[in-house]
């Protein structure tokens, strides 16, 4: 539907891919950010990746090991040393995903300056204010793997947990930079109209009302 198309475009940063120090692989019930991360890490991007993540309700079925030990037996099957990766098997949300990796480096020595986010698509523009928030200095590039909002419903299978997750990411945009986790960013009122009418429609299964998810 148009309402999701308009957010699924709000939520991506358009970043150009550029190399970088490290590769954060942030964990979700998407595997594609897994085989994302191998393709960038083949391609040179960077030398170094940490794939964060415990579980979630929406991936505790499908990664019972953790999102960040499933990401990494994904990236090492596709050709990605072990030796090139970190993991960070603690973070249940997008902010610990920042200041547990970030705990995790210190601890091996490891001072990066600059940063590949990468996550599903619709996650890119909140990580990235996260990001900004709890690591300003660090200098970040957000990428996911290119795809349709089309067929990244195909390979979820799930139309209607995407559609609600969706509108619950937007949601966080705000409400996150009102709690004071993640930096303000601007809301197009195209991206703000396509939100209200899609909660109207029904996509309330993500929404919060206070506490980080």
């Amino acid at each position: 539907m148009d309402e999701a198309q308009i957010l699924w475009d709000y939520h991506q940063m358009h970043h150009e891919p550029r190399n970088t120090d490290i590769a954060i692989g942030l964990g979700s019930h998407d595997i594609g950010v897994a085989e994302h991360t191998a393709d960038l890490y083949r391609q040179g991007r960077f030398p170094l990746i940490v794939f964060t993540g415990a579980n979630a309700p929406t991936t505790i079925e499908a990664f019972p090991r953790g999102e960040a030990v499933h990401y990494a037996e994904r990236a090492e099957q596709l050709g990605v040393p072990d030796t090139a990766i970190l993991l960070e098997e603690h973070a249940r949300n997008t902010g610990e995903n920042f200041t547990l990796t970030r705990a995790l480096l210190d601890h091996e020595g490891i001072h990066p300056k600059s940063a590949t986010i990468i996550s599903r698509p619709y996650q890119q523009r909140r990580a990235y204010a996260t990001c900004q928030k709890i690591w300003p200095e660090l200098d970040v590039v957000c990428s996911s793997r290119p795809q349709s909002l089309p067929d990244y419903i195909a390979s979820i299978g799930d139309e209607d947990k995407v559609l609600n997750m969706l509108v619950g990411d937007t949601q966080r945009i705000w409400l996150y930079a009102d709690q004071g986790f993640a930096a303000p960013q601007p809301v197009t009122p195209e991206a703000g109209a396509a939100y209200e009418r899609l909660v109207s429609a029904g996509y309330t299964r993500r929404l919060i009302e206070a506490r980080p998810t």
